[in-house]
């Protein structure tokens, strides 16, 4: 993507390992410039910068990397003038989820940029890294403690790094966010999505929980989805008269942060959450597996009124696959016949543990 008159913008939350990639793709390279937008002599010299300035200041240099770029003000204005004024310099910017939170680059960088995100570890990197039966021995730790890489280079430690991580970008961005007007809503409405992780929520529930209206609980649940803390499914409905049209389930990121806002780290054993925890699991790795591998998927779940249901429904290239998530394997488990009647040609698979790397690898 590199020279190719496009910004690249690198988003993802905090802790990703988003500076570490970029410093890694260009080690001690002199013809590259590095400015942090969390520098105040930075955020002023691009309050009011030209592109003359701006070119000034690059010199003979031909990468420009803007790290915690969301911090400047009028951002989406100033990488377009880069982009359009200074086109023989790559322009890289690296973000924490506000940046598109605030969508200051959306509608100035219109055709004008390379957009990419970046998850916590994958299954499939850990199983590169230490091997697939070491890994899956591992998937009781991961359910429990998640994929944050802070988090699983410090065994032994993970608590401690999951408060900090939390903390972080959860309090100190979110909270302080100017269009949250009442943060400690937003945690109380965060430990109800925990709690209902695998359920369908409805907002006017939600908001008889939190003390919120409807309108603020959807806003809210944006806010966290754009911070790649939580994402949504919607169901599925084709066919079926009794199939749920409207209905919505939330699931977390990462397995670790869902148990921080809880502050439940005990071990699976003694969890009477396991089949939550594993369904988290399994839906956001499929997720993150999807995007490395640039599928172009669709996701629901699918649930009739009778509550027959399917726990994850993708469509790729006009087919349907249907994942139906099972921590520990059962000989009887199966897919429900009124999905199986209904759409004969879909792909079926219950998975479990034993399992699990056929469709993450």
């Amino acid at each position: 993507m590199l020279f190719r008159g496009k910004a690249i913008i690198l988003l993802g939350p905090r802790q990703v390992g988003k500076t570490t990639l970029l410093k890694k793709l260009f080690p001690q390279r002199e013809d590259i410039l590095w400015l942090n937008g969390d520098e105040m002599d930075v955020q002023a010299f691009f309050a009011n910068a030209s592109a003359t300035r701006i070119e000034a200041l690059l010199g003979n240099r031909k990468i420009l990397v803007l790290d915690e770029a969301q911090r400047i003000e009028n951002i989406g204005i100033r990488l377009k003038l880069i982009t359009d004024e200074i086109p023989h310099v790559q322009l890289m910017a690296i973000a924490s989820s506000s940046f598109s939170l605030s969508n200051k680059i959306n509608e100035p960088l219109t055709g004008r940029k390379r957009l990419l995100r970046m998850f916590p570890f994958t299954f499939g990197e850990m199983v590169q890294h230490q091997g697939l039966m070491e890994e899956k021995r591992m998937l009781p730790h991961r359910l429990v403690y998640g994929y944050y890489p802070e988090v699983v280079m410090n065994p032994g430690d993970e608590r401690t790094v999951l408060k900090e991580i939390s903390e972080s970008y959860l309090y100190n961005d979110l909270l302080s966010w100017e269009q949250i007007s009442k943060p400690d809503r937003l945690l109380v409405l965060l430990q109800a999505l925990a709690l209902q992780v695998g359920s369908q929520v409805s907002y006017h529930e939600l908001g008889q929980l939190t003390g919120l209206d409807s309108k603020t609980v959807e806003k809210y649940i944006q806010i966290l989805e754009q911070a790649f803390v939580i994402f949504r499914l919607q169901s599925f409905s084709r066919n079926l008269r009794n199939e749920l049209k409207q209905s919505k389930k939330i699931y977390f990121y990462d397995n670790g942060i869902r148990n921080a806002i809880l502050a439940n780290f005990s071990q699976i054993e003694l969890r009477t959450d396991i089949g939550a925890l594993w369904e988290n699991f399994f839906i956001s790795e499929r997720l993150k597996f999807n995007a490395s591998k640039d599928r172009w998927v669709n996701s629901w779940f699918w649930r009739t009124r009778e509550q027959n249901e399917i726990d994850l429904l993708e469509e790729s290239e006009g087919k349907l696959h249907a994942f139906e998530c099972k921590w520990r394997p059962v000989q009887k488990d199966k897919i429900p016949r009124a999905f199986t009647t209904h759409y004969p040609d879909a792909l079926t698979s219950i998975v479990h543990r034993e399992n699990v790397d056929e469709f993450l690898l």
